[in-house]
């Protein structure tokens, strides 16, 4: 394998690692504070997809579309946790996965009804490439990690110096000590999954000049997300940008190497990671 092909699988894995990261940090949020497990974050996502489609194929403007995608992606949480989490936070973990699952694969049958069943393009914002050490690497990928960074930067920035958000840290530790300081926790819930359907529907938009956009899309992410999540620790926001890059460079660099292993080494490293640390890299019992 010369030096060109494994830099352009780094830049590939990089990339991977930041949609990975966008989406699963919804996942990582909503268990850290409520004690759930969100998969119908996957739906988000695949719904901001479509709708940076749309708007890009009707108004001619990406970046719009991902702006509208996002706009969406949080409305839908919105009413998602208004209309179902409230009445099943105080069920058991199990349940609320059954019941986000359930959401999800009801979303994908709402995709199917409006937008059918074929695959759709979406034509990237920046065709040009860049020269990086002899290798042609696409501006746009380049673009999406960039993008990721900034957010993991603004969600530390939100988490730790703004006042809801040193709420929520709060409420990851312990919920009954905010609730005691006479915080909100349904407002303080609401807010988190919004922010995380739009983080998810954010992941969706910039993935979608990279693939073909399909209804199933949701489903297929769903193992890699899951797994980054586990790797990195239910409710660790830094072990979720850790897992994301690792899983990402497995998938990419794999594939380079034996194209099976882009879907097997995650499960490997999944399960290896386990049984040296149940809780993952960066979780603990109490997933700080």
């Amino acid at each position: 394998m010369d030096f060109q092909l494994l830099f352009s699988g780094v830049i590939f894995g990089l990339s991977l690692a930041s949609i990975y990261f966008l989406t699963s940090i919804g996942l990582s949020l909503c268990f850290g504070l409520m004690r759930i497990i969100s998969l119908d974050q996957l739906l988000y996502y695949s719904f901001g997809a479509y709708i940076t489609y749309t708007v890009s194929s009707f108004i001619g403007n990406f970046w719009l579309g991902i702006a509208c995608g996002v706009v969406v992606g949080g409305i839908l949480a919105f009413l998602v946790e208004r209309l179902i989490y409230r009445r099943i936070y105080e069920r058991e973990i199990t349940f609320s996965m059954i019941t986000s699952f359930g959401v999800l694969l009801a979303g994908v049958g709402l995709i199917k009804s409006i937008w059918g069943l074929l695959p759709r393009p979406v034509q990237p914002p920046i065709l040009e490439q860049l020269d990086i050490f002899g290798t042609e690497v696409p501006i746009y990928r380049l673009l999406v990690i960039a993008i990721a960074c900034i957010v993991y930067i603004g969600i530390w920035a939100f988490l730790n110096r703004t006042i809801i958000g040193k709420a929520i840290r709060a409420g990851i530790e312990n919920m009954e000590h905010v609730e005691g300081l006479g915080i909100n926790a349904a407002r303080l819930f609401t807010i988190t999954f919004v922010i995380a359907g739009a983080l998810s529907a954010l992941g969706g938009g910039l993935y979608a000049p990279l693939i073909m956009v399909d209804p199933q899309m949701g489903l297929e992410t769903l193992a890699f997300v899951f797994m980054v999540v586990i790797i990195g620790g239910l409710g660790s926001i830094k072990g979720t940008l850790v897992s994301s890059i690792i899983v990402g460079q497995v998938v990419s660099i794999g594939s380079l190497i034996y194209a099976p292993l882009a879907i097997m080494a995650p499960f490997a490293i999944m399960l290896l990671i386990l049984l040296i640390r149940p809780t993952g890299l960066f979780g603990s019992v109490l997933a700080k």
